[in-house]
C-alpha cells in the first residue's frame, strides 16, 4: 500500500475521532429539549419553552419535526441539524430566530395534529384558515417572546430532566 495513502486514512481517522471526541454528535441524534439547546443561540428559546404550558407534554421534536414517517422525520432532522451547524460555526446566525416557510408548514401541521378535536371545531367558525395557530396563540410554546434576559443556559434553575 502506498505510504502517502496509508497516511491519509491515518489523518482521516483521527480527525474524524477527534470530531467524534469533541462535538459528540451522536448526541443530536437525541429528542429532548436539551439536545436542541446544545448550541447558546437557542437559550432564550429554551427558556421559554421550560416556563410554558407544552414544556410538561412537548419536546422540540414534537413540534419543529414532520412525523407522518420515519423517513421524512430523520431527514427533517439532519438538514435541519446540519443548517444550524452550518449557521452558527460560521457565525451567521441571525439575532431573531425565526422558522422559515417550510419549518412554519410542519410546525403547523403538528399543532392540527396533536389538537384536532378542538382544530375542527374552530374551523367551523368564522375563522381566517391562512393563518398559523401560534397568530393567535403566541405564548402557548414558546412563552411571552422577550422575556429571555440571560445569554447562557442556567442548568440550575432548568435542570436536565
Amino acid at each position: 500500500m502506498n505510504k502517502f495513502l496509508l497516511i491519509g486514512i491515518l489523518a482521516l481517522v483521527i480527525a474524524l475521532g477527534t470530531f467524534v471526541f469533541v462535538a459528540e454528535p451522536l448526541s443530536y441524534m437525541g429528542t429532548e429539549a436539551t439536545t436542541c439547546n446544545n448550541c447558546h443561540v437557542m437559550d432564550t428559546a429554551y427558556e421559554n419553552w421550560y416556563h410554558a404550558p407544552h414544556e410538561k407534554v412537548t419536546e422540540c421534536v414534537d413540534c419543529h419535526l414532520p412525523h407522518d414517517n420515519l423517513v421524512n422525520y430523520w431527514f427533517q432532522k439532519g438538514k435541519t441539524g446540519m443548517h444550524d451547524v452550518y449557521y452558527f460555526s460560521t457565525g451567521q446566525t441571525p439575532e431573531l430566530i425565526r422558522a422559515k416557510p417550510e419549518a412554519q408548514a410542519i410546525i403547523q401541521g403538528n399543532c392540527v395534529r396533536c389538537h384536532a378535536d378542538t382544530v375542527e371545531t374552530i374551523m367551523m367558525g368564522p375563522q381566517a384558515f391562512e393563518r398559523h395557530c401560534w397568530d393567535c396563540h403566541r405564548s402557548v410554546s414558546h412563552g411571552q417572546r422577550g422575556v429571555g434576559i440571560s445569554t447562557y443556559q442556567d442548568s440550575v434553575i432548568y435542570p436536565v430532566k
